[in-house]
C-alpha cells in the first residue's frame, strides 16, 4: 500500500497512456459505421448505394471511383446531385476519409439514414485496385 501512495503520480501516468493507447481501437469500433472497399462494392452491387465523393471539384477531377457524384462538403445541404430516394445506401468518398465522417452527419441529418464513409477514402479504393477515371 505504501508503494502505491509514494508512487500514484506514475500509477496515474501509466493508466493514462494505456488509455491513449486503446481509444484508436475503442473509437474505431463505434465509430460512423465506415466500410471497406470491398464491403462499398458489395453494397453498390446487392443494394444499389451511391456512392458520393464529398471532395472538392479540382481534387475530383484528378482522379474520382468510376460513376460517383461529386457533391462538395460545403455544399451538401441543398444538393440536387444527391439521391431523391433517401432509403438507398450511401458510401461516402474523400481524400482519407476525415471530411467522409463529418458529410455522413450531415447527410443523417437530412435524412439518409442509410450513409457510410469509406474507410480510407479514395487511396483505399485505389489500393483495393477499384476503377478510378479522371475528369476532362
Amino acid at each position: 500500500m505504501k508503494f502505491i501512495i509514494d508512487n500514484w503520480f506514475l500509477i496515474l501516468v501509466a493508466f493514462i497512456s494505456g488509455g491513449l493507447l486503446v481509444w484508436p481501437a475503442v473509437t474505431r469500433r463505434s465509430g460512423a459505421g465506415a466500410v471497406s472497399a470491398s464491403e462499398a462494392v458489395q453494397l453498390i452491387n446487392r443494394e444499389k448505394a451511391v456512392l458520393i465523393d464529398v471532395r472538392e471539384p479540382d481534387e475530383y477531377a484528378k482522379g474520382h471511383a468510376t460513376h460517383s457524384r461529386n457533391v462538395p462538403l460545403g455544399s451538401l445541404e441543398g444538393s440536387k446531385d444527391l439521391p431523391s430516394n433517401k432509403a438507398l445506401p450511401l458510401v461516402v468518398v474523400c481524400a482519407t476519409g476525415a471530411r467522409a465522417n463529418r458529410a455522413v452527419a450531415i447527410l443523417h441529418k437530412l435524412g439518409f439514414e442509410k450513409a457510410r464513409p469509406l474507410a480510407g477514402g479514395i487511396a483505399a479504393w485505389r489500393e483495393a485496385s477499384l476503377p478510378t477515371e479522371k475528369s476532362a
